[in-house]
């Protein structure tokens, strides 16, 4: 399979790209798979955070595969664009925490499929870039989009306008990449996080991933206002009521959601 799931704890799911022979090139099918997978495990109430990571050691995933396209004419551009359109609108719509696990390369399609991410956790040998200018293209799955939300406009104006690569510690310097550890710790440090993650209240974690999105292209005074209808929703739900009780009485949360299913 080139896109596994693996749940290593309970309430965190982990999507593997496995695709050796192309470094996890995004191929049509695989597309589709990993927009498959999002859907699933974005209506799945005992997930709490996902993380997005490779089986490989040298690249979390190097963009389109450009061997599939070649000869492709625009008619085969055209029928091919839905399925990666709707792939990427799955990650970047999942409602829970997602974490991008990168190892060695994240280029082009890869480095959209990271900044499609909440948080990304990038080991000593990630090294990310969007070449596509380099290629008669521009990036065309949120790029020119999530980039400069991420980097700022000038920033993100000299990535993606020079094609240039940014290794690991230049990323992390420049807000590319949320956290730096180790060769090899990648998919570790996301675990880590994300189980984390995944102690706290699911309503609290949706609420408060959909006000940071919402929020984030608003003015100020919408914002707010987005601010306070996630509040609500968390604030009256019993997941406050079980988390105010187990901070009194000094013990772990149980929350509603999870006691329903009995995990």
């Amino acid at each position: 399979m080139t896109v596994e799931v693996e749940r290593p704890s309970a309430h965190v799911a982990e999507v593997i790209m496995n695709r050796p022979e192309t470094l996890n090139a995004l191929s049509t099918d695989q597309a589709r798979r990993l927009g498959h997978v999002a859907t699933q495990l974005a209506t799945d109430d005992q997930v709490s955070a996902v993380i997005i990571s490779s089986a490989l050691e040298r690249a979390f995933c190097v963009g389109a595969d450009l061997k599939e396209r070649r000869g492709m004419s625009n008619d085969d551009l055209r029928r091919q664009r839905p399925v990666f359109e709707e792939a990427f609108a799955a990650l970047r719509g999942m409602p829970i925490p997602v974490i991008a696990a990168v190892e060695g390369f994240a280029m082009g399609g890869g480095c959209e499929l990271a900044l499609c991410c909440d948080l990304i956790v990038a080991s000593a040998t990630a090294t990310f870039g969007l070449p596509e200018v380099g290629l008669g293209l521009i990036p065309g799955e949120g790029g020119t989009q999530l980039l400069p939300r991420r980097i700022g406009l000038n920033r993100a104006a000299d990535l993606i306008l020079t094609g240039r690569r940014v290794e690991a510690e230049e990323a992390l310097r420049i807000g590319l990449a949320d956290r730096l550890v180790p060769i090899g710790a990648a998919r570790a440090g996301a675990l880590a996080i994300a189980k984390d993650i995944a102690t706290k209240s699911p309503v609290s974690l949706r609420t408060a991933k959909r006000a940071l999105r919402q929020g984030a292209d608003v003015d100020l005074v919408s914002g707010l206002e987005i601010e306070r209808r996630a509040w609500e929703e968390a604030a009256f739900s019993a997941d406050r009521v079980e988390g105010v009780e187990a901070f009194n009485l000094r013990r772990a949360p149980q929350w509603p959601s999870w006691q329903a299913s009995g995990r």
